[in-house]
């Protein structure tokens, strides 16, 4: 795979960080493709076994669980990602493993408290916000979780803050495979219409407690008795996260609001139609989410290292890799998405089809325009990426409660798509005039720097 990305783009292996992101991205998309096909491999199983709207309570209880999970983080799961790397090139892996004690203590209790309101609140969520009583008891289950799906994002990406590809390519799996093989055993042995809803929380738990072994694990091994310890306090932390956690916010806003949405106004069923055609339309991310995983720390590393023109030069040849990835799976899906929803999800799915054409054309942009959000937080404009993502944020929800009660799943992919765009092109726009360096790619702009 890795051969085959360098001929398509010649020379660049030179470049000593690109070389890091390309080897990189290659074992995480080699994991994302196969936690891709396990996560595809479930939603088949209930969409076949269980039905659709099983389908639209799971990613109901999944929109919940993430917006949840997105505060109770308080952006940390960014600012680590910054920390780590930092602390890691200044002071030691000693005072990096500070840090990531204080978060996860931190984490920890805002979980818990989240998850006791939460909680409490179920009855309220589920009949005065989502106009179905009948889901409270899915809601109060939830809140019990929201702890453990904070510390598995938060265990993550302290992974791939220390670039333990491998580790992190894991850690990606671990996760998708739990709760296929959890499904599978229910399906097999204990057929009940919550299974879905089990195996996913059963993922949640295991995913965190592996990962707290992991990284507690990694730290030793690096810890030295000498190591020079910056210490910062926990309010120093607080105030680099939160306006990435305005980031984070929005950002699920922006994937999320639809599903949300969809489950205020419109049948359950629906939000499995739409959950389906988000699936599918994902798929073009492969490379997107790989090259992050890589570059989010590269780009930090770069810049506080005073390398400049490599900053820059790495984030333009990652949006050129990435681009030229997506392009071939994003066609495919547009040639041959109808019949392949009806063989995958069967014949009632094909609804998702239009959806899903809606949703590859903001998946283009976002291909296009590289890694345009994790750039920004990593050069130290987190704040000027919040207020991009909170118009997006705030325009996606108006267009979605205008637009979803009268057209559905249609208007819910529409508003997704819509906020997408408008916030990668402010992102570009943003470093275009504040570095006169052009970050996406497209092949027929010639403006871009030459590399």
């Amino acid at each position: 795979m890795k051969a085959a990305l360098l001929r398509r783009l010649p020379g660049l292996a030179a470049e000593t960080s690109f070389s890091e992101i390309l080897t990189g991205s290659v074992w995480a998309m080699s994991a994302r493709v196969l936690a891709t096909a396990l996560a595809m491999t479930t939603s088949i199983i209930t969409a076949r076994f269980y039905g659709a709207e099983i389908m639209g309570i799971v990613a109901t209880i999944n929109a919940f669980l993430g917006l949840a999970t997105t505060f109770t983080l308080m952006g940390t799961s960014t600012s680590i990602l910054r920390l780590i790397p930092e602390h890691m090139a200044k002071y030691s892996p000693g005072s990096a493993h500070r840090i990531y004690r204080k978060v996860l203590f931190l984490i920890a209790g805002t979980g818990l408290i989240a998850g006791v309101i939460l909680f409490v609140a179920s009855p309220f969520i589920a009949g005065r916000i989502y106009s179905k009583p009948q889901f409270m008891s899915f809601f109060a289950a939830a809140s019990v979780f929201v702890v453990f799906m904070s510390l598995g994002n938060l265990n993550t990406q302290s992974v791939r803050s220390l670039k333990l590809v491998r580790t992190f390519a894991f850690m990606q799996l671990l996760s998708p495979l739990c709760r296929l093989l959890v499904l599978l055993l229910l399906t097999s042995f204990w057929f009940r219409p919550i299974n879905p809803v089990c195996a996913l929380f059963s993922s949640l738990v295991i995913t965190a407690v592996a990962g707290t072994l992991i990284v507690e694990t990694t730290f030793r091994r690096k810890i030295g008795i000498h190591d020079k310890i910056h210490d910062i306090p926990v309010r120093v932390i607080a105030s680099l996260s939160l306006p990435m956690l305005m980031t984070s916010a929005m950002g699920l806003l922006i994937g999320q609001a639809s599903v949300i949405v969809l489950g205020m106004f419109r049948p359950v069923a629906e939000v499995g139609y739409y959950d389906v055609a988000v699936k599918m339309s994902t798929l073009t991310t492969f490379l997107l989410q790989a090259v992050n995983v890589i570059a989010a720390p590269k780009f930090s590393e770069l810049y506080y290292a005073g390398r400049i023109d490599d900053l820059f030069r790495a984030a333009h040849v990652s949006a050129k890799l990435i681009f030229w990835s997506t392009i071939p799976i994003l066609l495919t899906l547009v040639a041959i998405g109808n019949p392949l929803l009806s063989l995958l999800y069967g014949r009632q799915f094909t609804a998702s089809y239009t959806p899903m054409l809606l949703l590859l054309f903001g998946q283009f942009v976002n291909a296009a325009s590289g890694s345009t959000g994790y750039f920004m937080n990593m050069i130290g404009h987190e704040k000027a990426l919040r207020n991009i993502m909170l118009v997006a944020g705030l325009t996606n929800v108006f267009t979605n409660v205008l637009v979803v009660p009268h057209y559905g799943v249609v208007g819910a992919a529409l508003a997704c798509s819509i906020s997408l765009i408008f916030w990668n092109s402010c992102c570009l726009l943003f470093v275009k005039i504040k570095y006169n360096h052009f970050i996406g790619y497209l092949p027929f702009l010639r403006s871009s720097p030459r590399q």
